[in-house]
């Protein structure tokens, strides 16, 4: 799991839109901590230090230590609002983290030893069918990513969720199948040159039969 990481905030005086729009207006990012049985606190995150944390990448998957004139509140990111015209935050909701919790989450994917697997070696692609991975995990077991090793998947393979090491204590949200994750795509070229060679044996076989028939009627 990553570095919990540290955010000093302010308390958002007054609530309702009127609130927020004089937050955003004197630099801040109205904010909410929400969960863990206890009363929603609205906080202010001035936007450069918010722009900063999420340029550092996985803001949905980092704990953080919100430190609110003293009293720190451990929580992860659960929704962001952004402008449809800029696409900056307007507003994000952070969830309160009780101690051994489990969230759910979704946790990217990330690929390895794509030398060690035959399949891409022999010119096939790899299909990413799922980027990211929704898990139910403990709070204090999110990693940045999820690894994926490629070794010794072939030509036509499907990697599935069976085939991926999860965190200890983690569970895939969706149980009622295997998932796949990705393919091992077979190259155009190559799946018509199997589609032709399949043709031409076909072809090779209905003329034997027809041969084999026509010597059957000269007897």
């Amino acid at each position: 799991m990553a570095d919990i990481v540290t955010m000093q905030v302010e308390p958002r005086p007054g609530t309702g839109k009127g609130a927020a729009r004089a937050a955003r207006r004197a630099g801040f990012v109205p904010a909410v901590i929400y969960g863990a049985n206890k009363p929603p606190v609205t906080i202010q995150i001035a936007a450069n230090q918010l722009l900063k944390t999420l340029n550092a990448g996985g803001f949905y998957t980092t704990m953080f230590e919100i430190d609110v004139e003293g009293e720190k509140h451990r929580v992860i990111p659960k929704d962001m609002q952004k402008n449809k015209l800029n696409g900056l935050p307007t507003h994000v909701d952070f969830l309160r983290i009780a101690k051994g919790a489990s969230v759910t989450v979704e946790i990217p994917v990330e690929f390895i030893n794509e030398k060690a697997c035959p399949g891409l070696e022999a010119g096939g692609t790899l299909n990413v069918v799922r980027h990211s991975i929704e898990l139910d995990i403990p709070a204090d077991s999110i990693p940045d990513v999820i690894t994926i090793d490629l070794t010794g998947f072939d030509l036509g393979d499907g990697i599935h969720i069976s085939s991926v090491t999860l965190p200890k204590g983690a569970v895939p949200t969706i149980t009622d199948r295997d998932f796949t994750i990705a393919t091992i795509a077979t190259p155009s070229a190559l799946a018509r040159s199997d589609a032709e060679e399949d043709e031409a044996a076909a072809t090779e076989a209905a003329a034997e039969g027809a041969a084999e028939e026509a010597a059957k009627e000269e007897e």
